[in-house]
């Protein structure tokens, strides 16, 4: 849990400020929330400024576009955003919504993880509090945390390995048609999946499955073995050939090695 936003810029604690003061006026906002990698000091001069403003269910379900029309209207005349811009390639504040009502999203067999564990990791666990209201806050955490209940939790563990397994059992058969382009693709989701099914297994929210992987493996679940591992299994030496199965069958170990229903 961070205790103190770290920001890389003053002009980006300048614009997390503006955001806080903007939002704190208004009588719709319970929460501001810094989120992304100045909550956990990861971001550089480049990095942008992510926040994200919580709001009770009924008022998002009727006033998301006005307050989104504030927003907007806001950053465009605020001179703190400008100033962000201008220090960084993609140093610029971005602001989203959400009524902190959590839930999984329908998923397809070759979509990947939704974000269900991301979003509430993000909003709860990896977040700074800039200002809040009352305890709307403080009941979501109560909600989630530590973790969500264990019937979902083994249903969610049963459906990334089901997915992931079933993105590494077409490898060999896509191998064998000469389909490189989609074979490739395949133990990257399955990747994907595994990390999923890894934090689920550990009772552990994620941050992201595409990005901070060292930061999540090693650091947050002490598994550096497993992040080597990971890394090796997406260098290819010869592209047309059988070396994704065997990478295919490697990541199949580690399921069974690391991740347990």
């Amino acid at each position: 849990m961070p205790v103190a936003a770290a920001y890389p810029t003053e002009e980006h604690r300048a614009a997390a400020e503006a955001i806080s003061y903007f939002f704190s006026g208004l009588p719709e906002t319970e929460a501001v929330l810094l989120v992304g990698s100045c909550a956990r000091g990861k971001a550089s001069p480049d990095s942008c400024l992510d926040t994200t403003v919580l709001v009770r269910p009924e008022v998002l379900a009727t006033e998301q576009g006005a307050l989104e029309r504030l927003w907007e209207d806001y950053q465009a005349r605020e001179p703190a955003f400008r100033a962000l811009e201008r220090v960084g390639k993609y140093a610029f504040a971005e602001c989203t919504f959400t009524e902190g009502c959590f839930r999984p999203r329908p998923r397809h067999y070759t979509s990947g993880p939704d974000e269900f564990e991301p979003e509430i990791g993000n909003a709860l666990v990896y977040s700074l509090p800039l200002w809040e209201r009352g305890l709307y806050l403080e009941s979501l955490k109560a909600r989630w945390l530590p973790y969500y209940d264990e019937a979902l939790r083994r249903k969610r563990l049963a459906e990334a390995m089901y997915h992931g397994r079933n993105n590494l059992g077409h490898i060999e058969p896509f191998v064998g048609r000469g389909l490189y382009f989609q074979a490739f693709r395949r133990p990257y989701d399955a990747s994907m999946e595994f990390l999923q099914a890894l934090f689920v297994s550990r009772r552990v929210y994620p941050i992201a499955y595409d990005k901070w992987i060292r930061e999540q493996v090693v650091d947050i679940l002490g598994l550096p073995a497993v992040y080597r591992t990971l890394v090796s299994l997406l260098e290819i030496a010869w592209f047309e050939s059988d070396e994704l199965i065997g990478k295919a069958r490697t990541l199949e170990r580690m399921y069974d090695e690391y991740v347990g229903l």
